[in-house]
């Protein structure tokens, strides 16, 4: 096999254990790996505004909301407006969200993340380098990505 043909086997091998993980997590608990990583977020951070969790998992603001959406009308986050500053909307659990997180699974990058700190840090970057040239190469350098390991749409239809 050519060393293009084995890169892109392994790439899909990536993306196939992906897709099975994700599967796996919205059999088990009904939730995307975006809506898990967003419940961690505001269970974490009462309060929390949108642009600080789509910061913190590198989503727009845009797709955020259209995740909270979902997840608001499956009553498990509420949004409230401040009393002081009504531009504000802060995110909160509601008792159903606190319950999908307590049983929520780790997400499928804890063994990866697991894995990737016990290399070496010159290795580290080694791999990091390739993954985000091997990116640009597939033209994706733009595309909107949280650290989740999960494909398809974010957004429930």
């Amino acid at each position: 096999m050519k060393k293009d043909e084995e890169l892109l086997v392994a790439l899909r091998k990536i993306i196939r254990a992906i897709d099975i993980r994700s599967r796996q997590l919205s059999k088990e608990v009904g939730l995307t790996g975006p809506q898990l990583l967003i419940l961690q977020k505001v269970g974490k951070q009462k309060g929390v505004m949108v642009r600080e969790i789509a910061d913190d998992i590198n989503l727009s603001s845009a797709t955020v909301t259209s995740v909270l959406d979902r997840m608001e009308a499956r009553n498990l986050v509420e949004r409230i407006r401040s009393t002081e500053d009504k531009r504000k909307v802060g995110v909160f659990l509601t008792q159903e969200g606190e319950k999908a997180l307590e049983t929520a699974p780790l997400p499928f990058q804890e063994h990866f993340t697991n894995s990737f700190n016990s290399m070496e840090e010159w290795e580290q970057s080694q791999m990091v380098a390739t993954l985000q040239r091997i990116a640009t190469m597939m033209g994706a350098q733009d595309v909107d990505a949280s650290p989740v390991l999960e494909i398809g749409s974010i957004i429930e239809k």
